[in-house]
């Protein structure tokens, strides 16, 4: 078994950030990249995610999607709405806009764009993936098109970091992949959500309750 969440020991207050709060924090913290064992093929395409917030009822909530599950990869993953950019794609923003408007329905015109995450080259997949963060002013609607997504799931921050939602898991990965590696795990009700996903939502957390080098 892994170690205790980053926010660990800390008052719920704290661990209960405002919306205003997380998005201060994602202007104020320069992106980077994240160190990976992996490489990406040379001619992949990199992908771009959105990480959608909005406030519900004096919270911040978050967007996530469980993926169709006759999909060839990822089949029942929890993720982020993006993709791999495409050749029409001026950029890696326009890359996760269009997949969130083809994966979950999404009004383009509906959100504002606020910064980016740490880009990183993922295990599995070897594929460098752009966070961008992004917000809607109220709940949004939306309907998933069942061939890439089974259902939209609405997710609130304090859910995430609730300490019952935690867990981390040492995997030996190999020396061809930096050996043993944490993982982290986030324990929704009914999902699980782990992986390249749950490594960013640990990023950002870490970012908006411990502090923005910390994580």
């Amino acid at each position: 078994m892994g170690g205790q969440p980053p926010w660990a020991g800390l008052p719920e207050q704290r661990r209960r950030p405002s919306l205003e709060q997380v998005l201060k924090a994602v202007v104020d913290t320069p992106p980077g990249f994240v160190p990976s064992p992996a490489t990406v093929p040379r001619g992949s395409a990199p992908s771009g995610v959105l990480v959608l917030l909005y406030e519900h009822q004096g919270e911040p909530w978050v967007v996530l999607t469980r993926r169709s599950w006759h999909l060839r990869h990822h089949a029942g993953e929890v993720s982020f709405p993006g993709g791999r950019r495409e050749p029409g794609d001026a950029d890696l923003w326009a890359t996760a806009l269009r997949e969130a408007t083809e994966e979950i329905g999404l009004d383009p015109a509906s959100v504002s764009r606020i910064g980016r995450l740490d880009s990183f080259v993922t295990v599995g997949s070897r594929s460098l993936v752009c966070p961008f963060v992004a917000t809607v002013d109220q709940r949004p609607e939306l309907v998933p098109d069942p061939v890439e997504v089974e259902q939209v799931l609405h997710v609130s921050l304090a859910e995430l970091t609730d300490p019952e939602a935690w867990r981390e898991e040492i995997w030996p990965l190999g020396e061809a992949l930096g050996g043993d590696r944490a993982m982290t795990f986030f324990e929704l009700n009914g999902d699980t959500v782990w992986g390249a996903t749950a490594a960013v939502l640990r990023r950002l957390l870490t970012m908006v309750i411990v502090g923005g080098d910390a994580g």
